[in-house]
C-alpha cells in the first residue's frame, strides 16, 4: 500500500525521502511521465541537476515533480503570502469629531483614517453633538461632517450614507477601488500642501480683519 507513513504537517519530501516505491512523475518541462519507480524518477531528476519533489503525497500513487528545490520553496512561500493577504480581516474602525474640534486635531484624525483605508478597513465617522448642537438643522450638520471628510486624502466612497445616530450624525466610508491608490508619500505631500494652504488662508483672513478695524479719530 502507498502512503503508509505518518505525514508531518508542512513537511516536503524530496528524493530518497519519498517512501512510496512508485510515483506519478512530472518532468521539468511539465510533461507527464506517468507512473514510474521512485528510484527511476530520482535518477532522472539528478541527471538534470534537479530534485524529485513530492507535490501531492495523498494521491495514489503520490505525484512528484522534477524541479529545483529552491524555486519550489520560493513558490510555496509566495502562495502562502498571497493566501494570507486574501484572508485579511476587514474591520470597521471609528473616528469621532466635534463641531468645535481644532484644525490640528482634525488633521490627525484624517491621517488616521488614511492609514486605516490603506490597510483596507472601513471607517465609521461620527460627528458628536451635545447641547444645542443636537437641535441644529440637518443640512448644517451634514455639511460639517462633509467638510471634515474632505480632509481625507485616500480616495474613498460612502459605504453607508450620512444619517442621524445616537451620538449625532455618522457615515461609513471605505476605499474606492475604482480610483488609483496613492502612495503614502503622495498622501504625505498632499497633506503638507493642504496645511500650507490653510495657513495662508488664515494669514490672509487675519490681515483683512486687521485692515477693517476702525482707527480712533485724532484729537
Amino acid at each position: 500500500m502507498y502512503n503508509q507513513r505518518k505525514e508531518q504537517a508542512d513537511r516536503v519530501y524530496i528524493n530518497e525521502e519519498i517512501r512510496s516505491p512508485d510515483v506519478r512523475c512530472v518532468d521539468l518541462d511539465g510533461t507527464n511521465l506517468g507512473v514510474i519507480s521512485t528510484r527511476e524518477a530520482v535518477r532522472r531528476a539528478r541527471e538534470q541537476g534537479m530534485d524529485l519533489i513530492e507535490v501531492s503525497g495523498k494521491a495514489v500513487p503520490p505525484v512528484a515533480k522534477i524541479m529545483d528545490y529552491g524555486k519550489f520553496t520560493y513558490e510555496q512561500k509566495k502562495k502562502a503570502r498571497e493566501t494570507k493577504a486574501k484572508a485579511h480581516v476587514t474591520e470597521t474602525k471609528n473616528v469621532q469629531v466635534k463641531i468645535g474640534t481644532g484644525e490640528r486635531d482634525k488633521e490627525l484624525k484624517a491621517e488616521r483614517i488614511d492609514e486605516w483605508l490603506f490597510e483596507g478597513h472601513r471607517v465609521k465617522v461620527d460627528l458628536f453633538l451635545w447641547g444645542r448642537y443636537k437641535y441644529m438643522e440637518a443640512s448644517f450638520l451634514t455639511e460639517r461632517l462633509g467638510r471634515f471628510l474632505k480632509m481625507v486624502i485616500v480616495p474613498f466612497k460612502i459605504a453607508e450614507p450620512m444619517r442621524k445616530s445616537p451620538k449625532g450624525y455618522s457615515c461609513v466610508i471605505e476605499v474606492d477601488k475604482k480610483q488609483p491608490l496613492p502612495t503614502k508619500e503622495d498622501v504625505k505631500q498632499k497633506r503638507q500642501e493642504m496645511a500650507e494652504a490653510a495657513r495662508r488662508k488664515t494669514k490672509k483672513d487675519d490681515e483683512q480683519e486687521h485692515d477693517t478695524i476702525p482707527t480712533e479719530p485724532q484729537q
